[in-house]
Parts: C-alpha cells; structure tokens; sequence
C-alpha cells in the first residue's frame, strides 16, 4: 500500500467501476481524438482488471443522422455529420482493443447523450447488482465523466474518481473540473489515485 487513504474508508463489495466512453470514437484517429486518452489508459485497465465483473463500460452511440438527434442536438451533428452512423466506420464505436478483450464478464452499456445513466439500461443493472459505490474513470473529465459524476451523487452513489484514469481534451477544463470537485463535492465526491483505490478495494 502506499499509505495513502480515502476520505470515506474502504471500498465494500458493492462498488463497482463505471468506465466511461473508452472507444476508438476517441482515441488518436478518432474524430474526436482526446490527445491523452493513452496515457490513462494502463490505469482504467489496472481498474478493469481488479475484476472484469465489477466493471460496467458506457458507449456513446452518435445518431444514425443529424436528422434523428432532438433539439439543440440535431445542430451539433449538423455540425459533426461526420460522427453520425451513416459516416462513422462501424469499428470507431467499439470500446479500445486494451479494453474490449474483458467484455465479457465486464457488462457493456450504450447510451445517446452524454450521461449513462439517461436512456440506458445502467440504473437497472445497478439495481439488480445492489451497487451502491461508484468508481469512475474514462473520458471525458469535462463532459461525460461530468454527467456520469453529477448523475451518480444525485442518485445517492458514494462515487470515487481516479484522478490518474480520467481524462480530457482540454487540459484547462480538466484541472477545473478536478478543482471543482475538491472544493465544492467534498463531502460527495472523493478523488484519489488508481493506486490507492486498488489498496482500499478489496478483491472478491
């Protein structure tokens, strides 16, 4: 251990991770390239690993069309067309090869906007596993990892970030992010590194 510890205790066997949108949709290549995805890739891995079956992956699945897309949506895809399905190489949706390979066991989820917890089969599966701790990695910081911790601690999850296995296109917004979440979800939201997450994570 590296003596470090989190501010609310051991993790219990009821946590599980919630690793968001690790695809090829994002990695270099990918039209929406997050230049840093790589670098906290071996830590989202070293999170999967603890045990497969305690991960849930979330893909973010674009619209078949801008057309498709509700509201202010259908000008984003206007804007991104080329991240629609009808122009998207099927592979780029696919989680990272690194991570692909532990599901299964782990569970995959796909979602359409950028919370996973909106139009998607999460809360149930949540339920039936009676989690009740969150540890979220993936990308990115400032956009779906947001909605993923905002959606979480109003739900009631006891959610951890691993400070070293999210990450962002935007290094500014990615450390106001971080900011944040110290100085204003203190009492709701932990960060800490992998490491020290693995320490207090019991293996089942």
């Amino acid at each position: 251990m590296n003596g470090e510890v989190l501010p609310n205790g051991r993790l219990g066997l009821n946590t599980a991770h919630l690793c968001v949108d690790m695809q090829n949709l994002f990695d270099e290549g990918g039209p929406w390239a997050t230049p840093w995805l790589k670098r906290v890739l071996p830590n989202v891995a070293r999170l999967v690993d603890r045990d497969p079956r305690r991960t849930v992956f979330s893909r973010f699945i674009p619209p078949q069309r801008a057309a498709d897309a509700p509201g202010r949506w259908r000008h984003y895809y206007q804007r991104w067309s080329q991240c629609t399905l009808e122009n998207l190489a099927p592979e780029m949706i696919e989680l990272l090869p690194a991570l692909s390979r532990y599901a299964p066991p782990a569970a995959v989820i796909d979602k359409p906007f950028y919370s996973p917890f909106y139009q998607s089969a999460l809360d149930r599966l949540l339920g039936d596993r009676s989690i009740d701790t969150l540890v979220i990695s993936g990308a990115e910081t400032d956009v779906c990892v947001l909605a993923a911790v905002m959606d979480a601690v109003d739900r009631g999850y006891r959610v951890v970030l691993p400070e070293d296995a999210i990450c962002s296109s935007s290094d500014a917004t990615h450390d106001a992010l971080v900011t944040l979440y110290h100085r204003r979800y203190g009492q709701q939201i932990e960060i800490a590194t992998t490491q020290t997450i693995l320490d207090h994570w019991p293996a089942s």
